[in-house]
């Protein structure tokens, strides 16, 4: 199912619908798995970096967009990925990782690492100018972001139009949620109001247009829009069609979109192909793939604990729990309680903050422990069922860890597969 961008609105509208899912994740294992599922599958994989993830000064990765870049493309001939099923896509792209400092500062930034996506070739652009700067209210005007959201696609067109390859397709709208998910329980979250979504268009075209920027407009495939789906620490909040019925009503009105859905993670193969159905025709999902991987390391961590007398107490999550205490930062603000509940919440709460701290020297150094202990180790069946019994394939053989690894992912993925192509 080899579906493009393009492809989705056309789609819809001749009463195929189809999706993409678009996978936001920076870890090596989670793009591998990415890639060797479109390679087996020969399906469109759609990989996004964030802002604050990637830009032209690092990000809190360290990687720059052609960094990035590169590092998709040497997994993908790793794993015999054809590089024309590869999709790269910049999410939120607009001045949120300077926005401490006044607007025009920011947004010379913002500009910076949109040409930095757009050369190293990234053709999927989400343009989020949404948010105020320093003096300015946290968000911004429908006209406001719009207004900045053409000035940075105007950077993007420029770009492009001097580089290899197509030119770009955006995605406007900002009507999200917290990124990684809320910090609360949560109870209901109410979908975008049709009113909200005609007019976030409806403004953006002008403006674009008043710009001189009609060939960018031609090439807005999507707007992002809130379809009554959000996970927290906690719990999930799933996906009803009936309280989104009167956006999903209006998407025939916005003139061959379909509207992006972000948070989707944790919802389901039957919830997703619903949203699929319903017009939300691009999925995107981060931190249930990260919660994935982490949930096989943390599995294969017991495993080795109680299968290699020398290996010790699960000395994975104890490094994991010794680097996020000494450096809180990525989640102290996030998970509130007493000492035990936010002790629970760093292993294992749904928006899954630890995997910010995968790419340390310590974790790094724990998780390679890990695997190399475990290599070509016979893990009994008992065992496995114990810790990770829907792995139970590997079981009584020897085991290759990374493998269980890339399949737990993978099942994610597989999952996102099987409910876009409904």
């Amino acid at each position: 199912m080899n579906v493009m961008l393009q492809d989705l609105a056309p789609s819809r509208a001749a009463g195929h619908p189809v999706g993409i899912s678009s996978i936001c994740s920076a870890h090596p294992v989670v793009l591998r798995a990415a890639l060797r599922h479109g390679a087996r599958t020969r399906a469109t994989v759609l990989i996004e970096a964030t802002c604050n993830q990637v830009n032209h000064l690092g990000g809190y990765t360290g990687m720059t967009p052609a960094d990035f870049a590169e590092m998709v493309y040497r997994i993908a001939a790793e794993e015999n990925c054809p590089e024309d099923l590869i999709l790269l896509g910049g999410d939120h792209l607009g001045p949120n990782p300077w926005r401490d400092q006044d607007a025009e500062a920011a947004m010379a930034e913002a500009e910076k690492m949109v040409a930095a996506y757009v050369e190293a070739g990234f053709r999927k652009i989400h343009l989020d100018a949404s948010m105020g700067c320093r003096g300015e209210p946290v968000a911004l005007d429908d006209h406001q972001t719009a207004d900045r959201a053409a000035r940075l696609a105007a950077v993007a067109e420029r770009t492009a139009s001097g580089a290899a390859g197509p030119m770009p397709l955006y995605v406007i709208g900002t009507e999200v949620p917290p990124p990684g998910g809320a910090d609360h329980a949560l109870e209901a979250i109410t979908p975008t109001a049709p009113d909200a979504a005609k007019t976030t268009l409806a403004v953006h075209r002008e403006i674009f247009a008043a710009r001189g920027l009609d060939a960018a407009l031609s090439r807005v495939i999507a707007i992002v829009v809130q379809p009554g789906v959000e996970f927290g620490n906690h719990n999930v909040i799933a996906y009803d069609p009936a309280p989104a019925r009167p956006l999903i009503d209006v998407l025939p009105a916005l003139d061959g979109l379909v509207f992006e859905a972000h948070s989707t993670d944790y919802q389901g193969t039957a919830p997703l192909a619903q949203l699929v159905q319903d017009g939300f025709a691009i999925l995107k999902v981060g931190p249930e793939l990260t919660f994935a991987l982490r949930e096989a390391l943390y599995a294969l961590d017991l495993i080795a604990s109680d299968l290699l007398p020398d290996y010790g107490a699960r000395p994975l999550k104890v490094a994991l729990e010794a680097l996020m205490l000494e450096k809180p930062a990525n989640w102290a603000r996030h998970y509130g309680g007493n000492a035990a509940e936010q002790g629970v919440l760093r292993h294992y709460s749904l928006s899954d903050r630890i995997r910010y701290y995968w790419a340390e020297p310590q974790a790094q150094a724990a998780v390679a422990a890990l695997l190399e202990a475990l290599q070509g180790q016979v893990v009994p069946l008992p065992l496995m069922w114990q810790h990770l019994p829907a792995a139970t394939a590997f079981a009584d053989r020897p085991l290759d860890p990374e493998a269980l690894l890339l399949w737990r992912v993978e099942e994610v993925i597989h999952s996102y597969h099987t409910a876009c192509a409904v």
